[in-house]
């Protein structure tokens, strides 16, 4: 499986979201919290092209954006694969 990296910030709906989706697979990530430190923030920016809101989700090299991003991956049935690949 492939490593999974969370950009987050504690009071974020969104990011508890995707993090209880990912705990629901089973699958373990890497969660970074942006919400104090500006140099991770900075680095969430770089790595999202920009995008500024958290979550941020990252599977292996690929960046799947926010929340509402893997959520239609898991409803269309793309998210096992992208984990697994």
């Amino acid at each position: 499986m492939k490593p999974v990296e969370i950009y987050t910030s504690p009071l974020c709906g969104y990011c508890h979201a995707a993090k209880r989706l990912l705990k629901t697979k089973g699958v373990s990530f890497t969660e970074i919290d942006v919400s104090r430190d500006q140099n991770e923030r900075a680095k969430m920016m770089e790595r999202a092209g920009g995008r500024h809101t958290v979550p941020q989700i990252f599977i292996g090299d690929t960046h799947v954006g926010g929340y509402d991003d893997m959520a239609a991956l898991e409803r269309t049935g793309k998210l096992d694969p992208l984990l697994a690949a």
